[in-house]
């Protein structure tokens, strides 16, 4: 699972996000030897909701937006994904993303299936009072699709806690009740969770710090390059870099900044927040968000859009180790060419895994009217996270396949599992 302010990055190839889902599943039930009728019923989603939302803008005129929610499989619990507001939000790319939630929950063993919403629209272009109405909007037209027991939503691109709290309260005065595990991702003010903010970068630091080890590579000194400087971006480049790592370039959609001596990730966050623009940073050379992606790192983290690393730009890529906190940043023709080269790639839905794990603990405190300290929230997240990296490792090791496939091999066959349980076989 992405989470709230991820920035996205100019594309170096357009393809299609749900083909590329579509295609690694294929050669995940390949591998399971999965018979024609469960093919099918995994590949088809659930549900495919399309909205189109009639808004009041400040001057008095009216704007339809388009809007889904879609529920990809529901065999091991209520739908769990975000809400993107982006300008580029399409149907099949919201269904891509639905995919690979169902098997991203599945790789960290939470009882949650795979769901996912967008608006298409630019909220940084709308006011304070439009950007609410829109959502309570978008809200009331999802509602009968959504609930704690059915479809738990949470931030995504361009949505942030205070617009989860304006949906929780829009379903809950529907419902005429207090709702709160309607949503994930809320302020801690109205049943948010602490470490909810940090989760998808300290799920990085897990990963990355457990490839580590496998691979002999000290995090003391070791470079790093995070392209998308969003919160998933911010949040792995502060917890590398606390961790000892030099922090040497990031990017978003103004471009990058290098500095072989090492970003001050601090002040490089505080320059953000502030303009915006990450390359309003002073002290440090620029760069494009593409030769981002081709820098000689230890360690490179894609955390803006699917897509970054392509069939044309993969042969370049020089990094040891990639851990997605973006999903679908590698198309499959550029896994093959990053396979080939040896380079160890953590796949998004182990990688970015910590914002959805955070987000299940934030919807059991509510829905057992508890609240977990964030020393418990870590620990918890913590255990996850290095639970489900050696799963994902020792399949792939003992299959002798990358850690992609194995964790959407891994992923896969919990959610079969689940069907045949259930007797949800097609």
């Amino acid at each position: 699972m992405v989470e709230p302010g991820v920035e996205a990055a100019p594309t170096a190839e357009q393809a299609d996000p749900y083909a590329t889902a579509l295609a690694q599943f294929d050669a995940a039930a390949d591998r399971l030897g999965l018979d024609e009728g469960m093919r099918q019923y995994l590949r088809t989603c659930r549900r495919e909701l399309i909205v189109n939302l009639p808004v009041r803008m400040d001057d008095g005129s009216t704007v339809v937006f388009f809007g889904c929610r879609v529920q990809h499989n529901l065999a091991r619990g209520p739908g769990k994904g975000g809400i993107r507001f982006h300008p580029s939000v399409t149907l099949n790319e919201v269904k891509a993303l639905a995919t690979w939630m169902t098997w991203k929950c599945a790789v960290v063993k939470i009882p949650f299936g795979g769901a996912k919403g967008g608006v298409k629209v630019d909220p940084k272009k709308l006011s304070l009072r439009e950007l609410e109405n829109l959502s309570r909007r978008y809200a009331a037209a999802i509602g009968p699709v959504i609930g704690p027991d059915l479809d738990v939503p949470a931030p995504d691109v361009g949505t942030d806690p205070r617009i989860m709290a304006w949906i929780m309260d829009a379903y809950s005065s529907a419902q005429g009740r207090w709702t709160p595990a309607v949503v994930t991702g809320k302020p801690i003010a109205v049943f948010g969770t602490e470490g909810r903010v940090a989760a998808t970068g300290s799920g990085i630091l897990h990963v990355v710090r457990e490839a580590a080890r496998h691979h002999g590579l000290s995090l003391d000194g070791a470079t790093v390059a995070v392209q998308g400087f969003g919160n998933a971006g911010q949040w792995s480049a502060r917890l590398l870099a606390r961790q000892g790592c030099r922090v040497v370039a990031v990017s978003d959609t103004s471009g990058g900044i290098y500095s072989g001596r090492g970003l001050d990730v601090e002040a490089a966050i505080a320059q953000k927040l502030e303009s915006n623009r990450v390359t309003d940073y002073a002290g440090a050379d620029r760069t494009t968000n593409e030769d981002l992606l081709t820098l000689p790192v230890d360690v490179l983290v894609p955390a803006a859009f699917e897509n970054q690393i392509t069939g044309a730009n993969a042969a370049d890529v020089k990094a040891k180790i990639i851990a997605e906190a973006a999903n679908g940043p590698t198309t499959p023709e550029a896994d093959e060419i990053l396979g080939d080269a040896g380079i160890f790639v953590i796949p998004d839905i182990l990688a970015s895994a910590g914002g959805v794990v955070v987000s299940y603990f934030e919807w059991a405190q509510n829905r057992a009217g508890l609240f977990w300290r964030e020393e418990d929230v870590d620990n918890r997240l913590r255990e996850v996270m290095t639970s489900a990296y050696h799963d994902v490792q020792g399949l792939a090791e003992r299959d002798k396949i990358t850690m992609r496939e194995a964790a959407t091999v891994l992923g896969v066959s919990r959610v079969v599992e689940a069907a045949e349980l259930r007797g949800m076989r097609p």
